[in-house]
This record gives structure tokens, C-alpha cells and sequence, in this order.
């Protein structure tokens, strides 16, 4: 049996995302959704009052990437807004988790309006030099926030994970490790150099590397993936395991479940959440935020 079609509140089009080719869904989604406002915000504040100003519960589309959706997540969460997503960005970790990453615009559309909404876990991270962020897949501490920081100047041609790619052969020419306390759920798990300590939701990041294969969106807890020490020629051998899932054999490479950390360092620590730039910081503080979103699946 098919479900009956639900109306949308709004549809939210991100035109820079995927740097700008996220645009050309204007016209078809106007002559696809008729009834349903579409709007091309100037800014994110922009974006977040009307997503502020709609009735608390309604659904709303999105046409966007990761980082779309995390500009988002302050407005979503406040007015428990259902989140149904387009997948028109360049890393789509969480179109991915919500099994949408592989839909044409049309079939996530048509499914955006007849599936239910279920909720979600997101994180959140707390540190002085940012404040408190909400993310919904991923925060990278380390060389892989380096990573995430340098793929935002990428040449516009590379899309998904080439660009990331990209990113991390022009990052390990400047390596370097970090002095780090980690503290998971009140225990300590590490105290001493790492490549990167990051924590994520959904089972990949980087648009598509299966860091944490077994993360689920909806079990309570996040993902900790802490990477030892390594030099160039390491990282590098490292990096073709990350993108096969094959890293967990490594020995130097842990996973591990948490509902709160802790991490702490004598000197600046890079940061991304969910591929967007953050401050780098020194002390951070990561929690789970059980069932805080309401998405479509």
C-alpha cells in the first residue's frame, strides 16, 4: 500500500551547496512541489528564522549536503522540526545514514513526502573558543579537521571523495601529531600523541569512508576513533584500509562507544563538525543528544 502524500511546510534549497550546483534543482522543485514555499536563503539567518517561524513539528525539505543541514540543526531541534533531506551536497555522510545517498531527486522527493519520521541521536560539542555546536555525523579532531578544513579549497571540479582525497595528499606534507588526554564516559582511554581523536554518529565521514562501520543514528552513544602516532609513509598506508573499512585491524587504530568525552591538549587542536571549520581549541568537551531530531529515513 502507498502512503498517502504529506504536504511539506517549506522546502529549503541551499544553492551554494556541491559549490553551486545544488542550484539548478530551483525550477524542478517549484514545478514539482506547487503548493509548497521554496526558498533560496541569502544567509543562515536567513534560513534559521524561517525555519523558526513555522509550526513546531512540521516537516521541511532540504536540498543540501552536511553542511546545509548543520547550519540548520539549532532552528530543527528548537521547533522538533521532521527533517527530510534532498541529497545535493559534497559529502552527504548523513543522506548516507539515512540510506537516501544513492536516490535521484525525484525518488527522495516523492519519498520525502510519504515516509514517516523517526528520531535521530545528534552530538554536541562545548569548547571556550566556540561555544556549543550541534552536529549530526561528525566531529573531527586533528588531522582529519585538517583535512576537512583544506578540502574547502579543493578546485571546484572535484567532487565527493576526491576532494578529500585531494585534501589529504596536500595535508600529510605538513603532518603532525597532537599531545592528547582523552577521557571517555569518566575514563581515562589515552595520554599521549595522535593523529586525530574524532567522534562520529553515522557509520562514515569524508564523504563515504566507513570510520565507524558499526555507528548507529538512533543507539544513544557515539563513535570514538583514536589513530596513533604516525609519520608520512604511515598515514598514507593508513589511508587506503580507512577507505575499505579494513582500519580497525590496525593495531594503532581504536574504536570505541561513548556518551561523553573529553579531550584535552597543551596546544591548539584543529577542529571540523560535520565538515564545517571550527575554532581550534584546547579543551572539549563531546556529548550525545539521544532521539534530538526527527528525520526521514
Amino acid at each position: 500500500m502507498i502512503a498517502p502524500a504529506l504536504t511539506p511546510a517549506l522546502c529549503l534549497l541551499n544553492p551554494h551547496a556541491a559549490n553551486g550546483r545544488c542550484a539548478a534543482l530551483a525550477e524542478p522543485l517549484r514545478e514539482a512541489l506547487p503548493q509548497v514555499p521554496l526558498v533560496l536563503p541569502e544567509n543562515v539567518a536567513a534560513a534559521r528564522q524561517r525555519l523558526l517561524a513555522l509550526p513546531e513539528g512540521s516537516r521541511v525539505i532540504v536540498a543540501g549536503g552536511d553542511g546545509t543541514v548543520h547550519q540548520l540543526l539549532p532552528a530543527l531541534v528548537a521547533r522538533k522540526l521532521q527533517l527530510a533531506i534532498l541529497p545535493g551536497g559534497t559529502g552527504n555522510d548523513l543522506a548516507r545514514a539515512l540510506g537516501l545517498a544513492r536516490m535521484g531527486w525525484r525518488e527522495a522527493l516523492a519519498h520525502a513526502q510519504s515516509a514517516p519520521a523517526s528520531a535521530m541521536d545528534l552530538g554536541e560539542i562545548t569548547a571556550p573558543e566556540c561555544g556549543t555546536q550541534l552536529f549530526m555525523s561528525s566531529l573531527t579532531a586533528g588531522f582529519d579537521a585538517a583535512i576537512a578544513i583544506r578540502a574547502q579549497a579543493a578546485p571546484n571540479w572535484l567532487r565527493g571523495q576526491p576532494r578529500y582525497l585531494w585534501a589529504t595528499l596536500n595535508e600529510i606534507g605538513r603532518l603532525r601529531v597532537y599531545p592528547l588526554r582523552v577521557e571517555a564516559d569518566g575514563q581515562l582511554l589515552h595520554d599521549g600523541p595522535l593523529l586525530f581523536a574524532s567522534s562520529l554518529n553515522t557509520p562514515s565521514y569524508g564523504s563515504g569512508m566507513p570510520a565507524a562501520p558499526g555507528a548507529r543514528i538512533d543507539d544513544g552513544e557515539l563513535q570514538l576513533l583514536r589513530v596513533g602516532a604516525f609519520g608520512r609513509l604511515g598515514a598514507l598506508a593508513m589511508m587506503p584500509l580507512l577507505l575499505t573499512g579494513l582500519h580497525l585491524r590496525h593495531s594503532n587504530i581504536h574504536l570505541s562507544a561513548f556518551k561523553t568525552l573529553r579531550l584535552t591538549s597543551p596546544q591548539p587542536v584543529p577542529l571540523a563538525v560535520d565538515g564545517e571549520p571550527l575554532p581550534s581549541a584546547t579543551d572539549i568537551s563531546v556529548r550525545v543528544r539521544p532521539q534530538a531530531l526527527h528525520v526521514v529515513r
